[in-house]
């Protein structure tokens, strides 16, 4: 029957849940005032409370409107690495009334510049290591203002332990730089000046953040997200999971991904939780944050779990507040989830979700999981399995395209009328999601993973379309054809590697390690081809396309 509840559907959690009224910003507020010394974030030893958070917060909406001329609903670029200062940009775009455009760290000034194009944004907020992605962009070009901040300015000069600033990135302690340029300003002294917010928040159905998700096409189409779509994702995660006031999340995947923005940032700001923040992954340090501030909940993709429970200090310190390891992306291997239960106690999460639907949409039963399984639809969710061509719905054990329907479903594509109509269809008076993943889903309701209907490589959690590497790589001079599949990867899942066949004149004159070098200098680290071949020819079909089936096929084969 088409939405019915699985028999297992966990017990206390309703079918549905009550739509928020009111925006997420509001429930920041909320939270300053019942735990206005409570930390929000911890980073490298250095809390920051509720009370201060919502302070920082209200001053740089007031910044952004009196000053640098935001107003309701424009786009703002955040690009930054985990800090509480992001927290606090995120927070405060949103309190602004505009809407948040997260950027990938790792963006080239190229990928940057098409985000700016495409989201129309005019200012931007950034840490300083990454303004030479944005400074071409500055100055009458697209960008009116870039606000600068440093992680050392989030930093007390003596930590409450200074054992946890062990294996920090030496630029978290880089001071700030002067900012002489015109058109770039201080967060610190944005803050400082302490400038009036907004009267009123925004709307609850107002958009709140803009996400860009790559594509088949190769052009990154922004997902439109309200503070309801967000909130409805958030709030089903937090009932289903049992997360509450008290429980402390351990945030290490990057805020501007979905998995950590919704997992780390705005469920534990629902919540008025504490979050305990990494600049970056190392499975020594998380150990010891894990320990020292009895981290209850860790959203994590199997990849940093299985890096974490081999590392030594794994093995020697206290973990036994964990009580909660969720994720997805990719699906747990069954040795490390048994070794899991039977060393900690604990079973691992895993659920399904996508920037299309805020992150969550289907879990497994915390009682009641099965391993490297999708789970089930989750509160609200109406998930079908149907046939990729007339999207009919198909029995229970075939394999098909995953739809979904549910109230954490995107607007649509930002001014992206073809892929909209491509990506969402009516049935049954509901309005549908086609995921592009092959599944199928057995009698209990559970749904499984079987294959990609669209061409796309999952890379420690991070989607790569190969259009768009391969667009990339036809700017090479060198290159006559190219082809990119996805190939398995023991610590990322799966790995880019870039099929080529160079033109005859540059035959025999460039290497693998040329070309790996050059996209290092246009595209995102995690894009760049890890594995390049060179091939006399590609195998084509009768109309003259490439057939990547079959190349994936043999690529796979061969590791």
């Amino acid at each position: 029957m088409p939405g019915s509840r699985s028999p297992f559907w966990p017990k206390g959690v309703p079918p549905a849940l009550h739509a928020s009224s009111v925006p997420l910003t509001h429930y920041l507020e909320v939270a300053a005032q019942r735990y206005p010394h409570k930390p929000a974030v911890i980073f490298c030893g250095t809390p920051l409370c509720y009370a201060q958070l919502l302070h920082n917060v209200e001053a740089l909406a007031g910044y952004l409107c009196q000053r640098l001329g935001v107003q309701r609903g424009d786009r703002v670029l955040l690009m930054s690495q985990n800090c509480p200062q992001y927290t606090m940009a995120y927070y405060g775009i949103m309190r602004a009334g505009a809407v948040v455009v997260p950027l990938n760290a790792m963006s080239t000034a190229a990928e940057v510049a098409y985000y700016l194009q495409d989201s129309g944004a005019r200012v931007a907020i950034a840490a300083q290591e990454l303004l030479p992605a944005l400074l071409p962009h500055l100055h009458g070009k697209q960008l009116d203002a870039i606000m600068v901040h440093a992680y050392s300015e989030a930093l007390d000069a003596a930590p409450e332990h200074a054992a946890l600033r062990d294996d920090v990135p030496d630029l978290v302690f880089a001071p700030r730089q002067p900012l002489e340029q015109a058109g770039l300003h201080g967060l610190t002294e944005a803050l400082a000046l302490q400038l009036a917010p907004p009267a009123e928040h925004p709307d609850v159905d107002d958009l709140c953040v803009l996400p860009y998700t790559s594509g088949t096409t190769g052009h990154p189409k922004g997902c439109m997200h309200s503070h309801a779509t967000v909130l409805a994702s958030n709030i089903s995660s937090q009932v289903w999971r049992g997360v509450h006031m008290d429980s402390v999340f351990l945030a290490v995947a990057p805020l501007f991904h979905m998995l950590g923005m919704q997992g780390t940032l705005n469920v534990p700001t629902t919540l008025g939780a504490t979050v305990v923040m990494m600049p970056r992954w190392h499975a020594g340090m998380a150990a010891r944050l894990i320990e020292r501030y009895r981290v209850s909940t860790w959203a994590a993709p199997p990849a940093m779990l299985i890096d974490f429970f081999s590392h030594p200090e794994a093995q020697s310190r206290d973990l036994s507040s964990l009580n909660l390891l969720s994720g997805g992306g990719a699906a747990m291997p069954e040795p490390v989830s048994h070794m899991l239960q039977q060393r900690f106690g604990i079973s691992y999460n895993e659920a399904y979700g996508m920037t299309e639907t805020a992150s969550f949409l289907l879990g497994n039963p915390l009682d009641h999981g099965k391993r490297q399984c999708l789970g089930i639809a989750t509160p609200g969710v109406d998930a079908r399995i149907v046939d990729p061509e007339t999207l009919q719905e198909l029995a229970a054990g075939e394999v098909g395209e995953l739809v979904a329907h549910g109230p954490q479903l995107m607007h649509g594509y930002w001014r992206n009328t073809q892929a909209n109509q491509a990506s969402f269809f009516e049935r049954d008076g509901k309005r549908f999601f086609r995921t592009g993943d092959l599944a199928s889903v057995d009698e209990e309701g559970y749904f499984f993973m079987r294959d990609r209907l669209k061409r796309m490589i999952n890379a420690s959690g991070y989607k790569v379309w190969p259009a768009e590497v391969e667009n990339t790589m036809y700017e090479h001079p060198a290159v006559h054809e190219a082809c990119v599949v996805g190939v398995p990867d023991r610590k990322r899942g799966e790995t880019v590697k870039a099929l080529l066949v160079l033109k005859p004149e540059f035959q025999g004159k460039v290497t693998a390690q040329d070309i790996m070098d050059w996209s290092r200098e246009r595209m995102a680290a995690y894009k760049v081809p890890r594995l390049v071949d060179f091939l006399d020819h590609l195998p084509k079909s009768g109309t003259g396309k490439i057939l990547w089936r079959e190349l994936q096929a043999a690529q796979t084969e061969a590791v």
